[in-house]
């Protein structure tokens, strides 16, 4: 089974907004509709078999109805995983993981820089641990900012994999967003899964090598980072920027559905 495992989706309602809020802040002009028929035509196109779509509640209060949405495109489509979203400030959070599960859906996304908090803020460890064995989580990882500075980085990663060992993480962007150099430092080699997504346009060849020589190849996962990037093109430079036969980019676009069997 080939999988995207990075992609996000909006309801009509908002998808021109957030279209509108992704360029502004990432600088790259998205691609389609950010709607969930767009990327499974463009999906299609691309010889995919299935997406993981992702989204984040920048409020505690958007958390229900952003899980109503991943549970709605998770039952009306059967090539869609949908992951979803919980926020440190809401109450109650083993319930609505319950009410998760029992919709079929076994992932949680986390984008600490939209969300408004540190991956190293300790109200999140109940909730990792909670996850921990069961659910699989997404980690938005990197930004312009130093590791310092930013809500996520590749260190703040790493101590997340330290305290919580049984927890399946995916740290996005190749384990960091502009944070390359800190992957090798942090994660490369790592229990951890990180994926191509928002990577290719900008890593430069040499840190891109070295993590993939550094990490374990069943551990790196193809992400379009869908409507920022198109899934078809982003596996032409995938293949292009790897040196990839075909049975080892089948290999990598295949790797991601060991998560969900």
């Amino acid at each position: 089974m080939f999988i995207d495992i990075h992609t996000h989706a909006y309801h009509p309602k908002i998808a021109d907004k957030v279209l509108a809020q992704l360029e502004g802040h990432y600088g790259i002009h998205p691609v389609g509709t950010g709607q969930i028929d767009d990327l499974l035509a463009r999906a299609t196109a691309a010889g995919l078999d299935k997406v993981v779509v992702h989204n984040a509640a920048t409020a505690p209060a958007q958390v229900v109805p952003a899980n109503n949405w991943a549970i709605r495109i998770h039952r009306e489509n059967p090539r869609v995983i949908s992951f979803g979203t919980l926020h440190p400030d809401f109450p109650d959070f083993e319930r609505e993981l319950e009410r998760l599960w029992r919709n079929g859906i076994k992932g949680i996304k986390f984008h600490a820089d939209f969300q408004g908090f540190r991956l190293d803020d300790h109200r999140l460890w109940p909730i990792f641990e909670a996850l921990s064995g069961r659910f699989t989580v997404m980690l938005h990882v990197g930004d312009r900012l130093p590791p310092e500075e930013n809500n996520s980085c590749p260190a703040k990663v790493a101590a997340i994999l330290r305290d919580f060992p049984h927890l399946t993480v995916i740290a996005a962007h190749m384990g960091g967003y502009l944070h390359w150099q800190y992957v090798l430092e942090h994660l490369a080699g790592k229990d951890v899964y990180i994926d191509t997504s928002s990577t290719l346009a900008f890593i430069d060849d040499n840190t891109l090598s070295r993590i993939v020589a550094a990490h374990p190849r069943e551990r790196i996962l193809f992400g379009s980072d869908y409507p920022l990037f198109d899934p078809g093109e982003e596996i032409v430079r995938l293949r292009k920027r790897l040196a990839l036969r075909d049975s080892q980019l089948e290999a990598l676009l295949s790797a991601g559905s060991a998560l969900f069997r």
